[in-house]
């Protein structure tokens, strides 16, 4: 069930489009390399929980930056805008456990989805829990994720209520402490979010094409001033930047995922040659596209 790279898919609402499992079985397994690809800002309506394996990581939720050392973990709730890059450059892998709540909450008039489910997904206070050891529950939780995710890779006969069983004891634990780990959003930070998904769609259904501040502010009747605020107080990044990342990241799945030509892959992700796309990549990831495909597939 593990797979090395999710790249993040979306659709015009920055909504992730990753089938996660199955209607049968909604719960998928990733093993991910952040040395390799960032996670890009995005967002489901499944729950998420991961555990850093190896290095360190920065998990942003809307405007809050975490960084998670290794054997720390993390929960994000449904509709949260989220991403996440390795630290400092220093290499960082993890496990993630992306599943459906229905998954153990089952039929919506059971006492598990309305005494357990339910009061989770609605807590507009509780987007994300850094699972850091402060707590003395923290611990616990991060056995149930990777327990969870070890299963789910494994896959021996009855993995399912294994899996089943690890992430049923998590939402327990998130359930039983849900009252102390609410941080009220304040209202500009809501308005900050909402404003910056639309600005992130438009970025994601133009990337292809020239983009200025401009058009990107305009998508969400700002000014070019509050759209530059906007993407530095929340993703930390200007605008143009993160267009630049964001077609990165694109190149980078073609790269590691077809058979299409450099110059060609450059020119679908908006780079306007392919000297100009070879020179940025050398600058972001300092390698150029060819020879980071190579170091990919082991060549």
């Amino acid at each position: 069930m593990a797979l090395s790279i999710c790249g993040s898919k979306t659709n015009k609402h920055s909504k992730e489009l990753i089938n996660h499992g199955s209607a049968l079985f909604p719960v998928a397994c990733y093993d991910d390399d952040l040395s390799q690809i960032n996670v890009t800002w995005h967002w489901h309506g499944e729950w998420e929980a991961l555990v850093i394996t190896h290095g360190s990581a920065v998990i942003a939720v809307g405007s809050e930056k975490y960084k998670l050392r290794q054997d720390e973990g993390f929960f994000i709730n449904t509709g949260v805008l989220h991403a996440a890059w390795e630290f400092q450059s220093a290499g960082c892998r993890l496990h993630s456990v992306v599943f459906h709540p229905r998954l153990v909450g089952g039929s919506m008039d059971s006492v598990f989805w309305q005494g357990y489910i339910q009061p989770l997904l609605q807590d507009d206070q509780l987007k994300c829990v850094h699972l850091d050891g402060s707590a003395f529950w923290h611990q616990e939780m991060i056995s149930s994720i990777e327990a969870a995710w070890q299963h789910g890779v494994a896959e021996e006969d009855g993995y399912e209520f294994e899996v089943r069983s690890a992430l049923s004891r998590m939402t327990a634990l998130l359930k039983q402490n849900q009252t102390s780990l609410h941080s009220p959003p304040s209202e500009k930070e809501l308005r900050d979010n909402r404003r910056l998904k639309i600005m992130l769609q438009y970025i994601q259904e133009h990337y292809m094409e020239e983009l200025s501040i401009s058009q990107i502010a305009q998508s969400a009747m700002v000014s070019e001033s509050e759209c530059l605020r906007n993407f530095r107080s929340t993703i930390g990044t200007p605008p143009i930047q993160y267009v630049k990342q964001f077609r990165m990241q694109q190149a980078i799945q073609l790269l590691m995922t077809t058979q299409k030509k450099v110059g060609d892959i450059g020119a679908e992700c908006g780079f306007v040659d392919t000297s100009y796309f070879i020179k940025t990549f050398r600058e972001l990831k300092g390698c150029t596209p060819g020879e980071y495909r190579q170091q990919g597939r082991g060549i």
